[in-house]
């Protein structure tokens, strides 16, 4: 499929058209779950207890193709299953594509370009034969220094709830079995197989199971269950975040995966709810099993009742009919730990377009006083950092992307894919100025004479830097997963200073995993701050679109950027029991529980253009469960140029409803044409108005005085109107 050309389509409409399309011409449409258990049960019903356990157990670690697999059984037939990673893309496979990590997809603010992304990436999984896509993942940058939080969706529930969604629906709608992970708390890599994240239930509800809540409704067939501790019982045999939330509140209907050797028990696990263990032995290559031969014995000896194993492969194999998998799905064409053994399918299409629009459609600008987009008045410019060239030893260069030498376009772990070919910075920008403009670089971050020699001359000088973290398997120059502090890597802050010592017109553009500390910020000649995020293999390209004015800026930040470390209320916690003390109070909303000024907000992004909102009109309807309420306001563009504004709204609820000020409930990304404007509605249903009373363990909508507020960002509100409930 092709897609119009940048420079005359912007962005938002440009994937809100590409998933329109992909939509109409999706592979399946799921079974209901009703259907799916109708076409299940009669093949369960021939089933023995050993064909049932060999559907719930894994093979072992690196003994089949996929890092996760089952066994086949046969009279009756049901096929060995393939479990792949990564949220991102298609981890140990070549020929894919390495797109924008799942925060740059939350920094999108947009529910068309997301489903467009989970479209692709489960074409891709399912043309290579993988049944099941370890992801989406929908943790929490609780702690700012979090490893893996770039994986995610950022700090707040609802953010991370649309984008759980619209990827389960996207991924599924390929017909692969998407996996919502890592079922719960598993918010920090310190400690993360050993460690206690203990929790109220209200927090629990309103805040971390939020995402996986929006997950179910969308359809997911499979939840992965996290390696820590629950409270003191870990999260795959803990039975009430299991049985009672998971499967009875949320009514999940799919089956419960281990996530890699996180299963600690045989009985406890069962009986709580695990499905299936996964890769299938205690420890990686250990030969023994928790369920198998265990499991086989707990059944014959009473511990485990038969009918919870045959609710295990019900699930399991109800997923597999639901998304169509018994129908001529491929052959599987991976080798995941014999990568030269694999067949060769090279299943990219054009997803190299996509990713490119969605690294541009992701890119925040944080600040600009006029220098960008680059004026064609601009005849020279200075490249300046490790940060704009990719690693010399290849864009794959360290295993599993841990290291960070090079361009920083995604983190480390098991939640990457490599890359086919990563376009850095340097060749972005200096083929989409041309030839006219001279191009001057210097990338040794800390041979500071030569930064300031490029900056001096330049019309613009840009000065790159970085930081980086992942999965707490590998170090990383100290930092096992979590990230020791928020400052930026390899010298940056001095790299930045001396270049804009150097340069009247200097451009800061960071590729982080998260937010970082900005010393710098307030530097005279620091004009503008960029903030790309981890864009993936295009990165270089969507940058220059941005910079350009070929694509108007229209990212959000999906978290807070905090002016000092210790404004934040969590960071990475080395007790055995972790506290969420914070309660409901995550990200911003301790921000402004505290009243303390971030040095960007959630929500934060600017455009090139400007937008005026005025307007605001709410409606209430219904009662009770059918209580609805609709915003109504109009957005204006009164700017030089056409762009996309994301549109947030905030609920401040009743007083003695014991919220935080106020929490995100909507948003929507609208494009408006200059000296146009377009209406936006925004609707709230109980899903969006309710409290969990612990009480009645159920949710509730307050009585009392609320108050929607319609703002640019969490701090950025233009419009308030209040309603009574």
């Amino acid at each position: 499929m092709h897609l119009p050309s940048l420079s005359s389509v912007a962005i938002s409409l440009l994937v809100t058209a590409y998933a329109t399309n992909k939509v109409v011409e999706a592979k399946i449409e799921p079974l209901s779950w009703d259907e799916a258990y109708a076409k299940a049960q009669p093949l369960v019903d021939q089933m023995s207890l050993e064909h049932k356990i060999n559907i719930t157990t894994g093979v072992g670690w690196m003994n089949d193709i996929c890092v996760g697999n089952t066994y086949a059984t046969t009279n009756p037939d049901f096929p060995a299953l393939c479990l792949e990673d990564a949220p991102l893309g298609m981890r140990f496979a070549d020929n894919v594509t390495s797109g924008v990590s799942g925060i740059n997809a939350a920094a999108s603010f947009d529910r068309a370009a997301i489903l467009a992304r989970g479209r692709y990436i489960g074409e891709e999984f399912y043309k290579k034969g993988v049944h099941v896509a370890l992801g989406p993942a929908m943790n929490f940058m609780r702690a700012p220094e979090g490893g893996r939080g770039w994986e995610s969706g950022g700090e707040d529930p609802y953010l991370q709830g649309v984008m759980a969604a619209e990827m389960v629906k996207g991924i599924q709608n390929e017909g692969v079995i998407a996996t919502a992970k890592h079922y719960i708390l598993n918010d920090q890599e310190l400690n993360r197989t050993t460690g206690s994240s203990d929790i109220d239930q209200r927090a629990l509800h309103e805040v971390y199971v939020w995402p996986f809540a929006r997950a179910v409704e969308a359809g997911v067939a499979s939840i992965m269950c996290s390696y820590n501790k629950l409270n003191g019982t870990y999260a795959c045999e803990d039975d009430y975040t299991l049985n009672t939330v998971l499967k009875g509140e949320l009514g999940f209907k799919g089956f419960v995966q281990s996530d890699w050797a996180a299963t600690m028990s045989t009985v406890p696990s069962a009986n709580a709810g695990l499905d299936m263990t996964m890769p299938g032995d205690v420890t990686f290559q250990s030969g023994d099993s928790y369920f198998g031969q265990n499991l086989t014995d707990a059944v014959n000896n009473n511990e485990v009742d038969e009918s919870r194993v045959t609710d295990m492969v019900l699930r399991i194999v109800a997923s597999w009919y639901k998304m169509g998998q018994d129908t001529d799905f491929p052959k599987t064409t991976i080798n995941a730990f014999h990568r030269d053994q694999a067949i060769f399918n090279n299943v990219q299409d054009d997803h190299g377009k996509l990713v490119r629009e969605m690294g541009a459609a992701s890119c925040v600008l944080l600040k600009n006083s006029g220098v960008l987009p680059i004026s064609n008045k601009v005849k020279s410019v200075a490249l300046i950092g490790s940060d704009t060239r990719v690693n010399a030893d290849g864009p794959n260069g360290c295993v599993d992307h841990g290291c960070n030498i090079g361009h920083l376009a995604q983190g480390w772990g098991s939640g990457t894919a490599d890359y086919p070919y990563l376009i850095d910075p340097y060749t972005g920008i200096s083929n989409a100025l041309g030839k006219d403009v001279k191009v001057s670089s210097a990338t040794d971050d800390y041979d500071l004479d030569a930064a300031a020699a490029a900056a001096k001359d330049a019309d613009i000088a840009f000065v790159f830097s970085s930081a980086d973290s992942g999965e707490g398997y590998i170090d990383v120059d100290g930092n096992v997963g979590d990230r020791k502090n928020l400052t930026l890597w390899h010298n940056g802050d001095n790299l930045i200073k001396t270049v804009a010592d150097a340069n009247k017109n200097t451009v800061v553009v960071i590729n982080s995993v998260g937010a970082v500390l900005m010393p710098w910020i307030n530097h005279p000649n620091i004009k503008a701050v960029v903030w790309p995020g981890l864009a993936g293999q295009e990165s270089g390209n969507s940058l220059a679109d941005v910079l350009t004015g070929k694509v108007n800026p229209s990212g959000r930040l999906p978290y807070t950027i905090a002016k000092e470390a210790s404004d934040y209320n969590a960071a990475i916690d080395p007790s055995d029991v972790v506290l969420y003390k914070e309660s409901l109070l995550v990200g911003y909303r301790w921000f402004d529980h505290a009243k303390i000024e971030p040095l960007f907000p959630f929500g934060h992004g600017l455009s090139y253009t400007t937008f005026k909102y005025s307007g605001l009109k709410v409606k209430t309807s219904g009662k009770g469960d059918s209580t609805k309420v609709k915003a109504t306001l109009t957005i204006k563009n009164s700017g030089n140029s056409d762009g996309a504004e994301v549109v947030q709204a905030y609920i401040s609820f009743p007083k003695d409803a014991g919220e935080p000020p106020k929490v995100l409930r909507g948003f929507e990304k609208v494009f408006v044409k200059k000296n146009k404007s377009e209406k936006v509605t925004i609707e709230f249903t109980k899903t969006e108005l309710s409290i969990w009373d612990t009480a009645s363990s159920s949710w509730v909508i307050p009585s009392g005085k609320f108050t929607v507020q319609i703002g640019a960002s969490s701090r950025d509100i233009r419009q308030t109107a209040s309603f009574t409930l």
